[in-house]
């Protein structure tokens, strides 16, 4: 495809205030434009999330606009991909999936043909999602194009190839999924100690053959590739149960590593009670999404920040992240704290028994022996407590929060832990003593109204579905987290197609819509891509992580960035694989 031709072909949607989707006619067009903005390197771009039919693009709304990001992006000269220096990796895989059999029948093929032309088939990696280390792999054999399962598993094990539209996959831990399963592989496809900790990036030849020694064999003429391809083929070896929960292991050994460092510390703090949920959160892990791995972080931005301010921390320094409050510290070490977000009592009493009250927003001593008790929340539900020096844990990715979603950072805080605190005197500022001004946040059976940016796929509801969108009372229900917060109405959202939607990136605050018309809101842990059209974005993303269960919501449209969407037809509906909340 020639640039005129690239550029012609292009559609251009809004996802949020700082988001731009761009649609192109297939999968090749994708990868050929993700691979020509990856060396346009345009300024003001963060991030781009390659997808099915799309490359989200993130932008920096003080360096540049969707109008101008558009623009360039339909001058951009086409880019060929040089596979005499694509990163090449081989996988070994046992061909026994429980649906081979039923795939070739599918395919009108024996298994034996599935298996073959499967091996003979060269597979590139398209783009990742669904979870850290999984690739969505474009074949050359036009065979493979096969529906997912008409009901997916609760659990596919983990290391289990499989096949779903025009793509393979490989899962790198085990989830729920409705793809067909073909074989299983040894290959270990994420793990931390390894760099890059994916061995499925975009752009990555794979190769399959049948299982005979358990390696992965990773070859390149590039040196960058060269060192990865000694770190994957030692990563492989072992069994498939050692290979399996990178993720999952990596967290434990994090855990572990940050208990053993704090026993000798000479500031840290004990959770006496933790609460519903207390977790490790900083401004999160940006910059992987090749990788699968979305940026999460402290799902109130504007209070963790605040925090550290007070305290006289980078603002970026680790706190902690409480829901719902009902959380009992105790401390070893002076040093100076700092509650904000959500309201509830602040209570600090000394080992004489002496009882203090602290305000939110504002800092405070804390000597060897205090307890520190944050109260159920009142009027907000997310609370944050900054320490000066920080919450020291092991990082991952060069962060240390937590994603809930991914597995990824420092597991849930619970009773009896230690949590370490980097040395006071280490905080790059002096402690900002003044109060900061309290914001008004909801309590539950209040009403709070929300702006939000139309987009990107607005057009796949009808005109009374946007109108119930922005006029119909939404309630949060108890089925929300750090993923998502369900919301429900009493007249579901009215869609103007009924396909499925190609998997397509979608950023925190995306209003996405199953088919059974009910909002849900994404939060900083959800999934980088999914399949299902998103109506809106809410802009005020930290108003958003302070809605409690049982808040009324109500959206109004803010003033939309506008890329000039080129052709005007409508974007395409044509079907493909699409990936929800839980599966790949």
């Amino acid at each position: 495809m020639t640039s005129t031709q690239l550029a012609d072909s292009l559609t251009f949607h809004t996802a949020s205030r700082r988001h731009l989707l761009v649609e192109c006619a297939d999968l090749g067009a994708t990868m050929s434009l993700h691979h020509s903005l990856e060396a346009a390197d345009l300024p003001g771009v963060t991030e781009l999330i390659p997808a099915a039919r799309t490359v989200l693009i993130s932008f920096d709304p003080a360096r540049t606009n969707a109008e101008i990001l558009a623009e360039a992006v339909r001058g951009l000269g086409h880019t060929e991909s040089a596979s005499d220096t694509a990163r090449e990796v081989t996988i070994d895989v046992h061909y026994d999936g429980d649906d081979l059999a039923e795939v070739a029948d599918l395919l009108s093929v024996s298994p034996a043909e599935v298996v073959n032309r499967h091996q003979a088939a060269t597979w590139q990696v398209a783009f990742a999602g669904f979870a850290p280390g999984f690739g969505y792999l474009a074949g050359d054999d036009e065979l493979f194009n096969v529906p997912r399962r008409s009901s997916p598993r609760t659990r596919v094990p983990v290391g289990s190839v499989a096949l779903a539209g025009e793509f393979t996959g490989v899962y790198p831990r085990s989830s729920p999924g409705g793809w067909q399963l073909i074989g299983r592989t040894d290959a270990k496809l994420w793990d931390l100690n390894r760099e890059p900790p994916a061995l499925f990036v975009p752009g990555t030849i794979v190769k399959f053959a049948e299982a005979g020694r358990e390696t992965v064999e990773v070859a390149s003429s590039s040196a960058e590739s060269g060192s990865s391809g000694a770190t994957g083929a030692s990563g492989a070896a072992g069994s498939a149960g050692s290979a399996g929960s990178a993720s999952d292991s990596a967290v434990d050994s994090a855990a572990e590593s940050a208990s053993d460092s704090t026993a000798a510390a000479s500031h840290y703090l004990e959770v006496l009670r933790p609460g519903l949920q207390l977790l490790v959160q900083d401004l999160g892990r940006p910059g992987f999404a090749s990788m699968g791995v979305s940026a999460a972080g402290a799902a109130d931005r504007t209070a963790l920040t605040t925090a550290n301010r007070l305290v006289g921390n980078a603002e970026s320094a680790a706190g902690l992240e409480s829901f719902g409050g009902a959380v009992l510290l105790r401390f070893t070490g002076d040093g100076v704290a700092a509650v904000t977000g959500a309201t509830g009592t602040i209570t600090v009493t000394a080992a004489d028994g002496t009882v203090l009250t602290p305000r939110l927003d504002e800092a405070f001593a804390l000597s060897d022996g205090d307890e520190l008790e944050l109260g159920p929340t009142e009027r907000g539900v997310r609370r944050y407590l900054a320490v000066r020096g920080g919450i020291a844990v092991e990082t991952a990715l060069g962060s240390s929060s937590a994603d809930t979603l991914a597995g990824l950072g420092p597991t849930a805080v619970g009773k009896g832990t230690t949590v370490g605190v980097h040395d006071p005197r280490t905080a790059p500022h002096l402690v900002d003593p003044n109060p900061m001004q309290p914001r008004d946040l909801p309590q539950a059976s209040e009403t709070v109204t929300l702006s939000v940016t139309l987009g990107p796929r607005e057009d796949w509801f009808t005109e009374a579905g946007i109108e119930t969108l922005l006029s119909q009372e939404w309630t949060v229900t108890h089925e929300s987290d750090r993923v998502g917060l369900r919301l429900n109405g009493e007249v579901p959202l009215e869609r103007a197609r009924t396909g499925e939607l190609p998997s397509e990136g979608a950023v925190t605050g995306a209003l996405q819509v199953p088919p059974n018309g009910q909002p849900v809101l994404f939060g900083p842990d959800h999934p980088l891509t999914g399949g299902y059209p998103i109506i809106a974005s809410v802009d005020d993303l930290d108003l958003a992580a302070q809605l409690p269960p049982g808040v009324k919501l109500r959206f109004t449209t803010s003033a939309r960035p506008t890329p000039n969407a080129h052709p005007a037809e409508a974007s395409s509906t044509a079907a493909g694989p699409r990936t929800n909340e839980n599966e790949g």
